[in-house]
C-alpha cells in the first residue's frame, strides 16, 4: 500500500508544482514590473496568498462547488470531483503561495541596472525574463519549486474533499488518515515516516539553494 500511495503522491505533487509555477512565475514577474500599480499588485498578491491563511477545508469546499456536477465544471459536462485533476488543482492552489513568495523575492533582488541593460539591447519583456531574470534568479526560483512541491506532497484537507477516500488509490496523507480511522496506527507509521523524510529533504534542499 505504501508504494502505490507514494507514487500517486509524487505524481500529484509534481503536476501541482508545475501548475503552481506556471501561475506564480508570470504573476511574480508582472508584480515586479508593475510596481507603480501598487494597488493592483496588492490585490493580486492577496488573492495568491489567501490559501496560506484559509483552512484547507475552505479550499476543498470551493473546489467541490466549482469542480462538481452542480458547478461550472458540471455545467460544461466535465465534472472533475474525485479525479486526479481535482487532486492536482487542490494541491496546486495550496502550493501556489509557497512558489510565489520566493520567486517574487528573487525577482525583486535583481539589479535594475542589469535589466535596464537588457532593455537597451532590445530585449522585450519575455526575452528579458528568459535570458536575464531566469538565470540570475534561478536559486530563488528553485527554492520556491522545492517548497511548493513539499507543500503539495503533504496536502490533505482540500485533497480529501475533492479527490475522496478511494480504497487502494490514496495519497500518503490520506493513507495515514485512513489507517487512523481504522484504528491501525502501525499501518500509518510507514507513510508518516516517508512523508517526514521527504519533507526534511525538501527543507534541507531549500536551505542549500537559498545559501547559493
Amino acid at each position: 500500500m505504501l508504494l502505490p500511495s507514494l507514487r500517486l503522491s509524487l505524481e500529484v505533487a509534481l503536476l501541482a508544482t508545475l501548475l503552481a509555477a506556471a501561475l506564480a512565475v508570470p504573476l511574480a514577474w508582472a508584480a515586479r514590473a508593475g510596481r507603480r500599480r501598487r494597488r493592483a499588485t496588492r490585490i493580486v498578491e492577496a488573492a495568491v496568498l489567501l490559501p496560506l491563511v484559509l483552512p484547507p477545508t475552505v479550499v476543498g469546499y470551493a473546489g467541490v462547488r466549482i469542480l462538481g456536477r452542480d458547478g461550472p465544471a458540471g455545467w460544461l459536462g466535465v465534472p472533475l470531483v474525485f479525479t486526479l485533476p481535482a487532486a492536482v488543482l487542490a494541491a496546486a492552489l495550496v502550493a501556489l503561495p509557497l512558489v510565489y513568495l520566493p520567486t517574487r523575492a528573487a525577482f525583486d533582488a535583481l539589479e535594475p541596472d542589469l535589466l535596464d541593460a537588457g532593455r537597451q539591447l532590445g530585449a522585450g519583456r519575455y526575452a528579458l525574463l528568459r535570458h536575464v531574470a531566469f538565470p540570475l534568479a534561478r536559486a530563488g526560483l528553485a527554492a520556491g519549486l522545492v517548497l511548493g512541491f513539499a507543500r503539495a506532497l503533504g496536502e490533505f484537507g482540500a485533497t480529501v474533499m475533492v479527490f475522496g477516500w478511494q480504497p487502494g488509490r490514496t495519497t500518503l496523507p490520506i493513507a495515514i488518515y485512513a489507517a487512523f480511522e481504522r484504528g491501525d496506527l502501525r499501518a500509518a507509521a510507514a507513510p508518516a515516516a516517508c512523508l517526514a523524510l521527504l519533507a526534511l529533504g525538501a527543507v534541507l534542499l531549500e536551505r542549500a539553494l537559498r545559501r547559493r
